[in-house]
């Protein structure tokens, strides 16, 4: 049964490495409860796949959609055409970045501190016993 299952299938999708990527993803839908587009006949989740890419019951284009989004570790964020460039500056004005925190590093070493000659002077009472 299987065996002709490929053979049909390979109509469908001519590139057996998409097929068999595409009949597993259909199969693990199938196992986490999404609903058979043909009757199960006490076939397992594989099989099942198989027989609805052979009958055409499942789009190929929605396979290849799911293997993608499967494989992706991190979702794009889209930015809506509504939003213009104002919004847009707004927002990474709000963000506090890297350029920000030396900044603020900077600015609070020179107040407090004077290095010279890459050495940075220290207050004796500072220096532990045990520094020396």
């Amino acid at each position: 049964m299987a065996r002709v299952t490929v053979e049909d299938c390979i109509e469908k999708i001519p590139n057996r490495f998409d097929l068999v990527l595409g009949a597993a993803q259909r199969a693990r839908n199938i196992s986490t409860g999404n609903p058979l587009t043909i009757d199960r006949d006490n076939d397992k989740n594989p099989v099942v796949a198989l027989r609805e890419i052979a009958e055409e019951t499942i789009d190929p284009d929605f396979l290849r959609d799911e293997i993608i989004k499967s494989l992706q570790k991190l979702s794009n964020t889209e930015i809506s055409e509504e939003e213009n460039d104002e919004d847009i500056d707004e927002i990474k004005e709000n963000q506090y970045s890297i350029e920000d925190e030396l900044t603020d590093f900077k600015n609070t070493n020179d107040v407090n501190h004077k290095i010279e000659n890459g050495f940075q002077d220290v207050d004796e009472s500072l220096i532990k016993s045990e520094d020396l």
